[in-house]
């Protein structure tokens, strides 16, 4: 005989819900709670905010789409060849963008030097191990002189000089036996005094290879293969703007010649020029699902989206007297709808700088671009709903003064 008090010590053991034998005796079945996912950000101290400025670097850029992060998770998990994996992520990139070859970079700016290099080399290995000594080598590079930024950098790591020109006549006469490339930045195309087809056309009647940096230049979607069409042989874009993919991604289009060049300054070879800018098949594989990604999406339902929001943002501000606000969509780079934001600061009596800084250190904490004279406001960036925030912070700041 088993007493009582043995028989429930025993069905407490077993994983029994409901009765038994009529004695209304329940043993619960424990739900395990999910872990908290851990706040990394809170845990170090440092602020986040909502992105009304765009895709900056400084900003970390953009935040990648799911199907990207699925992509990148999934590679993480298991070992490849990384050049293997290059060479079947270039060939699908380069069919799905319409140019001979594509290669996965660090970034934009890591495909200029990458891009550089490949055409001072070609596939000469001595060369290869030369650079930035470019004794007996090819050696100048020209630039409109309005196109000289920041990212000029990514070209003299090659150890080149740099040749500014302003006009056609100028361009013509720069031309010479030292010159290796014609680089051309997409952002200032209406700023220089040449446009990209008639700097495509003057390279081409010369035998030089021309480079375009397009890092800012989705959308459109169609620009992603309108440059390497108009006759560009390397095209650079971003991986971490407008395509939502790593920030520390970007590619690398064009001729197939100087796309294989390129790869013998990158990774995993160790003595080049490039060797630091290395990707890893999370990086590579994630670039993939960013290019596929974004081509199958719907850009009209995107740009109407943002209409949208930029429209309440602006009512918004257009609520306060004395404010201006103005919608414009950049001709290219960071081709959206923008709002630019200014008022009469004899009655409002605040500058750009310091709304800005009201908007960052409030709460949520909001990041705007602009000058000393102006706001700027995008909202490409923005999760769905956080125009509405903004739009309330906005009206809030400018009446508060």
């Amino acid at each position: 005989m088993i007493s009582r008090r043995v028989l429930l010590k025993k069905l407490t053991g077993l994983p029994l819900v409901g009765g038994l034998f009529g004695a209304g005796i329940i043993v619960p079945n424990p739900v395990q709670a999910a872990p908290l996912r851990r706040d990394y950000f809170k845990e170090l101290g440092v602020r986040t905010f909502i992105n009304a400025a765009g895709t900056y670097t400084f900003m970390t850029g953009c935040l990648m789409r799911p199907e990207v992060l699925d992509a990148y998770n999934y590679a993480s998990n298991e070992f490849v060849i990384l050049d293997d994996l290059q060479d079947k992520v270039g060939e699908r990139i380069a069919s799905l963008l319409h140019c001979e070859a594509a290669t996965i970079t660090a970034g934009a700016a890591s495909a200029i030097t990458l891009g550089t290099a490949g055409v001072l080399s070609g596939m000469d290995a001595d060369k290869v191990v030369q650079i930035p000594d470019l004794t007996g080598m090819k050696s100048e590079v020209i630039f409109q002189k309005s196109h000289r930024i920041g990212y000029a950098h990514a070209i003299r790591n090659c150890g080149v000089k740099i040749v500014e020109v302003e006009t056609k006549k100028e361009l013509e006469k720069a031309i010479n036996e030292k010159t290796a490339m014609m680089w051309f930045f997409n952002g200032n195309n209406f700023v220089g005094e040449i446009r990209d087809t008639e700097w495509v056309e003057i390279a081409k009647k010369n035998g030089i290879p021309t480079f375009n940096d397009c890092a800012a230049d989705v959308p459109p979607v169609e620009n992603l293969w309108k440059y390497t069409d108009m006759g560009f042989d390397l095209v650079a874009f971003s991986g971490g703007k407008g395509l939502r993919g790593p920030q520390s991604g970007g590619l690398l289009l064009g001729k197939k010649k100087y796309i294989q060049a390129a790869r013998l300054h990158a990774a995993p070879r160790g003595n080049t020029v490039g060797r630091g800018m290395k990707v890893n098949k999370e990086e590579v594989l994630g670039m993939l699902a960013t290019v596929e990604s974004y081509l199958n999406r719907d850009h009209k339902k995107d740009w109407d989206l943002w209409e949208g929001q930029i429209k309440m943002i602006h009512d918004a501000a257009a609520s306060v007297p004395n404010v201006t606000p103005e919608i414009h969509v950049p001709k290219v780079a960071n081709h959206v709808p923008s709002l630019k934001l200014t008022w009469d600061q004899a009655k409002i009596k605040m500058t750009p700088n310091e709304f800005r800084q009201k908007l960052r250190d409030g709460h949520p904490s909001i990041e705007t671009i602009g000058g000393a004279d102006h706001v700027g406001i995008t909202t490409w960036m923005m999760q769905p709903g956080q125009e509405r925030i903004v739009a309330k912070r906005v009206k809030e700041a400018l009446e508060m003064v």
